[in-house]
């Protein structure tokens, strides 16, 4: 048994990965409910012990990556980020849109005047700022709030950084800070145990995201999901295309990038995805200080797949009642799509919340969102993936701007 153990822990982590996508997709379409329902445990495992990893790794990571800087080096990374976010979002949203217009998902279909679906209330713009600074250190780790979390990891990390100069807590800083170090790479070492089991999650994962979906709905709904990956697949190659003109090294980016992006198609969750994604970054050569701070930024404020889910919810839903969108409508959707996707959760069935959010702003009907609602999963698997590609591509391309890249 150990002799085996041993074998498994050796081989190729996405040949493991891949392994298990496959027998989870064959679980999923033949066995029998009760035998999913046997491996779900195995799944909710997975999910929990990233769950579990999020919160340390953000905070510990941020602190130790601010201090191998300077403050003034922390702003330019910021504005970088932000532009850089914003950016590749609203081209998502062209791009979305671009795609659903040649190929007209939704046409012909009819609405079932019966749906129903119910949508949350979203917060305002005003809120999702107010929400980064947390009324409570610890009830920011408590509600797993991401931008709660960042501001405090950043607010120390400054506040350590400064006061290691200081003649009086000097020494006090530098001890603090190796401390906060070694809980790091304890982190690191816990992450790396994760890894051997995630290949088992993954596969009562999909296995469950299959069974529950089957083969009718994704056959009644094969041209809207078909759109949309098709979509992805373009946005991922203009990613390509800005590696490619940066300067960032495509193979060595492809490597290491893949386990967390099939990570998230199997889980679909951005922020579940990030200590997965962390590992890959520091594994890519990417410097702590640029990936601790970009990417769990991005796995709450980046959202490109779930930008191009958007778009192409909007024209599918105007070509069902057969209402072409004209350009007006389009800016309106590119515009009010991006700000919506900004503070959204990263996690399963935050998707449908902002799509219903978009069709309210810019009248689209709200019933469709039912029918949007029978492929959540399908489309919410490659929306998370490109998320996940998207920070990781940010990651590189401006840690290459930064000359903090390892792999230079």
């Amino acid at each position: 048994m150990q002799a085996l153990f041993k074998k498994y822990t050796e081989s190729s982590l996405i040949i493991r990965i891949t392994i298990a996508l496959i027998l989870g997709l064959g679980v999923g379409l033949f066995a029998t409910q009760s035998v999913v329902d046997g491996f779900a445990p195995l799944g909710e495992l997975l999910l929990r012990l990233l769950q579990f990893l999020i919160a340390p790794i953000v905070l510990f990571t941020l602190i130790v990556g601010i201090n191998q800087g300077d403050v003034g080096g922390m702003g330019r990374l910021g504005r970088k980020t932000i532009l850089w976010y914003l950016l590749t979002t609203a081209i998502a949203m062209i791009v979305g849109i671009a795609v659903a217009s040649v190929l007209a998902p939704g046409t012909g279909m009819q609405i079932d005047s019966q749906a129903v679906v119910e949508v949350k209330s979203e917060a305002s713009i005003v809120q999702v700022i107010l929400s980064i600074v947390p009324d409570n250190l610890f009830a920011a780790f408590v509600d797993m709030n991401m931008l709660g979390i960042i501001f405090i990891a950043v607010t120390f990390g400054i506040a350590l950084l400064k006061l290691r100069d200081s003649p009086v807590y000097g020494d006090a800083a530098k001890q603090v800070l190796t401390v906060v170090d070694g809980l790091n790479a304890a982190t690191m070492m816990i992450m790396r145990g994760v890894l051997h089991y995630l290949p088992i999650g993954i596969f009562a994962i999909v296995a469950g995201t299959v069974a529950k979906q089957g083969a009718d709905t994704i056959t009644s709904l094969a041209g809207m999901v078909l759109v949309l990956y098709i979509a992805l697949f373009v946005h991922a190659g203009l990613y390509v295309l800005a590696m490619l003109v940066s300067g960032v090294k495509l193979g060595n980016f492809i490597r290491h990038a893949r386990t967390p992006v099939v990570t998230a198609f199997a889980t679909q969750s951005s922020s579940g995805t990030l200590p997965i994604t962390m590992n890959a970054a520091s594994r890519m050569g990417l410097s702590d200080r640029v990936s601790s701070f970009i990417l769990p930024l991005g796995a709450t404020i980046n959202m490109d797949g779930a930008a191009i889910r958007i778009a192409i919810s909007a024209v599918f839903a105007a070509n069902v009642i057969g209402m072409p969108l004209d350009l007006m409508q389009m800016m309106q959707i590119v515009i009010v799509g991006t700000l919506a996707t900004i503070g959204t959760a990263g996690v399963p069935g935050a998707g449908i919340v902002m799509i219903a959010t978009v069709f309210a702003q810019v009248g689209l009907p709200i019933e469709t969102v039912a029918l949007l609602a029978a492929i959540d999963a399908l489309v919410g698997m490659g929306a998370t993936a490109l998320n996940v590609t998207g920070d990781l591509v940010g990651a590189a391309i401006i840690g290459r701007s930064e000359k903090d890249d390892a792999s230079e």
